[in-house]
């Protein structure tokens, strides 16, 4: 398995949580899948980390647990979030995600640039 950049991972993350629209969810699985389809690793665990360290200015209660709940220390605060946003709650109160999943897509990564030929030469030499 490739060599996983850490800020790569960190830029992809955020950029797949900032497409959640208002009243949807995602998975910390989800966007492991998405993600790591484009650098070769990392899981659920991984973003949860990224999240948790990174995840303040990005809307971090969009993300949820394969369940549809967040760690306690985040209910309150998520929940509210959910009631201003309209996110459709089970009586558990976690995420129903069968009516508020969505799945972030990422283009695939640029292909490098092809080489050049040397200056002055426009074809091969026999």
């Amino acid at each position: 398995m490739p060599r996983v950049d850490p800020e790569e991972y960190v830029e992809l993350v955020l950029r797949c949580v900032e497409q959640v629209p208002r009243g949807r969810v995602t998975t910390y699985g989800a966007v492991a899948e998405v993600v790591g389809a484009l650098v070769g690793g990392g899981g659920p665990r991984q973003v949860g980390s990224v999240m948790a360290s990174y995840g303040g200015p990005v809307s971090w209660w969009r993300v949820v647990r394969a369940d549809g709940s967040l760690p306690p220390s985040h209910h309150d605060e998520a929940r509210q979030a959910y009631l201003e946003e309209a996110t459709p709650l089970r009586p558990s109160g976690n995420v129903d995600l069968r009516r508020a999943f969505f799945r972030p897509v990422l283009a695939a990564r640029p292909a490098a640039p092809a080489a050049r030929a040397p200056a002055g030469r426009s074809r091969p030499e026999a």
